[in-house]
């Protein structure tokens, strides 16, 4: 939930996670709409995806307890190099090095590194790096303080050096302009256009199979229709998209695809629906419960 979401964002996520899936053989008996159900609202959902595919090779794979092993988290779907390593790290105090937005700019600004550290060369150098220095014992609370100097101390901008406790060791000359890193892709801007349906208490929904997949979505229509009332509109940002979503009503549909279903409305609050979606629904009713 950490990975890309806010701290204060993920909290109170988290604790209602916990109380519905208090262990692995729980996520893997939920359903995959369930889980994402209960994901809605913190975005990326590729990450539900892969912990419940986790929950089920645990359960499978190692009989429903979590590998200690860095190797065999990393087997794990979903799980990468930092986030197998900061497991093994901070739950089985494994000495393994961990490269994160806060430890890559410290260790680039002790080491002076020169090359952007989103190129396969300067992630290379940031994990040897890493690995060279920490410590074989202890290393849960040497990684713990690596993060916390570079979230406190080291900030991107304006750091507390006169603070730092390793400054005596730090290379940097100019540490503002650390870390190095490519230039940001321009947004890219997108219009998408969607139907809202609704005939007999039941609303017209499509399950995705692309950005939100395996979620209900309103039906996606090829082009701007001419003869359509535009009824909601909103822009939202992922990841460098900007994107306009546009809803039309209809008063006539036919079903022409296997993945879309007449929905009751009173069962839309037990269905994952991404968030730009649930918005415009909210906001469709509501205006149509004042005509």
């Amino acid at each position: 939930m950490l990975q890309q979401t806010q701290v204060a964002t993920v909290i109170p996520y988290y604790n209602e996670w916990l109380r519905r899936f208090p262990n692995f053989p729980a996520i893997a008996r939920a359903s995959k709409n369930e889980i994402l159900h209960r994901w809605q609202g913190l975005g990326y959902y590729a990450r539900a995806h892969h912990l419940y595919a986790a929950a089920k090779t645990i359960q499978n794979r190692h009989n429903g307890r979590f590998p200690r092993d860095p190797a065999a988290i990393r087997g794990l779907p979903g799980v990468g190099r930092y986030t197998a390593n900061a497991i093994a790290t901070f739950a089985f105090d494994q000495p393994v090095p961990i490269v994160e937005a806060n430890t890559a700019r410290v260790l680039a600004r002790l080491f002076d590194l020169r090359r952007p550290i989103d190129r396969a060369m300067g992630r290379r150098v940031l994990w040897d790096l890493a690995a060279a220095l920490v410590p074989k014992r202890a290393a849960r609370i040497y990684n713990s303080a690596l993060v916390d100097l570079g979230a406190l101390v080291c900030l991107p901008r304006l750091p507390k050096c006169w603070i730092c406790p390793v400054k005596r060791f730090c290379r940097a000359k100019n540490p503002e302009t650390l870390p190095i890193k490519r230039a940001r892709p321009p947004t890219v801007r997108l219009t998408e256009n969607h139907a809202f349906v609704v005939k007999q208490k039941k609303i017209l929904l499509q399950q995705a199979n692309h950005r939100w997949r395996s979620m209900w979505i309103l039906p996606p229509l090829q082009k701007r229709p001419a003869n359509q009332r535009l009824a909601y509109k909103a822009i939202f940002p992922l990841t460098n998209h900007r994107i306009a979503l546009n809803v039309f009503v209809f008063r006539n549909w036919k079903i022409a695809r296997r993945s879309q279903r007449w929905i009751r409305v009173e069962s839309l609050d037990s269905i994952p629906i991404p968030s730009p979606h649930r918005r415009a629904l909210q906001h469709l009713f509501r205006e149509g419960s004042k005509a």
